[in-house]
Parts: C-alpha cells; sequence; structure tokens
C-alpha cells in the first residue's frame, strides 16, 4: 500500500501532499500553523498578528548566505527565515520539486507567500514539477489575499528531451498565466542572476510585479555572461595575442553593458537596486505600500490555464 500510494510516495514522488506529520498530533499541529496565516475566507483579509521583530532590522550577513559566483550552490530556505519574522517559515512541499521552494511566513504581523529557486538542487532550473508547484501555491496565495515574494536566482529551463516530452511548454505556461492573473501585491527580488525565459517565468514587471528588487552584482540576460561571451566573440578571443586576457576584457565588457543592478534599473526592468542587508525592511515598506492594492479587470467567466 505505502508503494502504491503512501506518504512517501505523495510527499516526494506525486506531489499530492502538502504537508508530512510525524503523528496525528503533530499533523494537526502543523494544520492549525497552516490555517493561522490564512483569512476565514477568501472575501477577507489574512489575519495580521503582532511581532516581535524589529521591521527595520537589517540583515549584516545577508551577503555572506549568498556566493558571488553564480555557480556555487546555496540554501535559499536560509535567506528567506533571516528575512522573515522571527525566522519562522512554513514550507508546503518540501521534499517535492525541491528546486523551487513556496511556503508561509511573516514580515512585521502580515502573512505573505515566498516562492524562490534553490540552488541546491538542479541548481535551481526550472522543470515541469517545480512550474506545476509553484502556479498552485500563487493561485493559492491570490485565492486568500495573501501577498507573494519571488526570489529568483534561476539559470533557465531544465534542458532535455525527457522534459520536452512532458509539456514543459504546457506546463511553464501554468506559472506565467498563475502570475499573471493574481491580483494580490507581488513583489520579486533578483538576488543572483536570471536567465532566458525563466527570469519571465519568475514574475517580473511585464507580468506583474508591483516592485522589483535588485542585489548588486545580478546578471539579468538571455544567458550568462561567460556564455555569451564564448558565442558572440568567439573568433576575436582565438585570434588574440592573448586568448584569456581578451576573454576576461570582454567579459566584463558584456556585463556592464547588458546586465548588472544598474542597467536592470536604466532599463526600466527592476524599480530599484538594494543592497542585501536592506532586503527585509525595502520588503516590509513595499508591502505597506500595497496594502490597498486594488486592480479593476475587465469581467469574465474565466481564463484558459493551460491544464
Amino acid at each position: 500500500m505505502e508503494e502504491l500510494g503512501g506518504t512517501k510516495i505523495h510527499s516526494e514522488v506525486s506531489g499530492v501532499a502538502d504537508v508530512v506529520g510525524s503523528n496525528d498530533e503533530d499533523c494537526l499541529l502543523q494544520i492549525r500553523k497552516l490555517l493561522s496565516y490564512l483569512p476565514a475566507s477568501g472575501l477577507q483579509t489574512p489575519p495580521r498578528t503582532s511581532s516581535v521583530d524589529d521591521p527595520d532590522r537589517l540583515i549584516a550577513d545577508m551577503e555572506d548566505l549568498v556566493p558571488e559566483d553564480a555557480k556555487k550552490p546555496y540554501d535559499v530556505r536560509n535567506v528567506i527565515r533571516r528575512l522573515v519574522d522571527s525566522e519562522d517559515f512554513f514550507e508546503l512541499k518540501p521534499k517535492w520539486a525541491r528546486n523551487l521552494v513556496s511556503g508561509f511566513a511573516r514580515l512585521n504581523g502580515r502573512s505573505v507567500g515566498f516562492i524562490a529557486n534553490q540552488p541546491m538542487f538542479l541548481a535551481g532550473s526550472l522543470d515541469v514539477d517545480c512550474s506545476d508547484k509553484a502556479a498552485r501555491f500563487i493561485r493559492f496565495c491570490d485565492a486568500f489575499n495573501i501577498p507573494i515574494i519571488t526570489l529568483v536566482d534561476v539559470p533557465g529551463y531544465l534542458p532535455g528531451t525527457k522534459q520536452e516530452r512532458l509539456g514543459i511548454i504546457r506546463h511553464g505556461a501554468k506559472m506565467l498565466y498563475a502570475y499573471a492573473e493574481a491580483s494580490v501585491p507581488k513583489i520579486t527580488v533578483y538576488l543572483r542572476k536570471g536567465y532566458g525565459g525563466a527570469k519571465q517565468a519568475m514574475c517580473t514587471r511585464e507580468m506583474g510585479a508591483d516592485q522589483l528588487f535588485v542585489w548588486p552584482g545580478v546578471e539579468l540576460a538571455v544567458m550568462g555572461a561567460a556564455g555569451a561571451v564564448g558565442v558572440l566573440y568567439k573568433k576575436e578571443i582565438e585570434q588574440a595575442a592573448n586568448p584569456e586576457q581578451t576573454r576576461l576584457e570582454k567579459l566584463d565588457e558584456f556585463t556592464e553593458k547588458f546586465s548588472g543592478p544598474f542597467e536592470a534599473v536604466a532599463k526600466q526592468y527592476a524599480h530599484s537596486a538594494i543592497m542585501p542587508a536592506e532586503t527585509r525592511v525595502r520588503l516590509i515598506q513595499a508591502l505597506e505600500m500595497l496594502e490597498s492594492k486594488q486592480e479593476d479587470r475587465p469581467r469574465k467567466k474565466h481564463g484558459l490555464m493551460p491544464v
């Protein structure tokens, strides 16, 4: 029975289960905690609690949690915990589609939903399962008027024939649709990189982000600077007297011209470049600004979600 449809199957393989309790009592406690983030119905706003955590708290060690090298992994859950009230993060589906993290927390007492790429698994790339995971969570938050905060560090979609045959285009579109459909406040923070079409899937301004912040050193491009330079300047580098020196010069030139936080702000891809230490403060300020957000959309029966 366990292999047919037990706890392990539905929490790690099928993605049906959101949370697994160690026993009946633990299960009830986790249900109670989940409900604490939600309003009584979708017609109400989420409950706000008093917070003992300073809303103006700066996080001096935030830069240490995210390596500068875009290829080095780190646990994004540590970043989330440092941002939220009392480092209390309630993760959903933690063992399924582990290349993306989703869950609830509070910022200055407000309920918020977090979605983040997880570089510890598949380098944080997007695939079929994590697209479904994100789409469901986004719609969950939107149904109960919970603001969505998206932390981005994505190298692209997971390549390969397996993903194509599983329908990554259709499943990936669910995530895009869910973000575009959601009318709750949407705040996006680029931690390190956003490449290719996966960047759009992580709630850019075009997809409806109300506030979009970028950290120093961020790369926003069709592909990574190293890969782009290798393609665009291949002949010039090979024919140079000092190929390595030429490669490094082209790398700096490409990064300055086509990526980086100030380029993102100048081209209006982002609203503001911020320091990692002030991320919590800026998120709380953005939530306060967007508290009365309302969207006036055309009346219709429903959209056509790519299910």
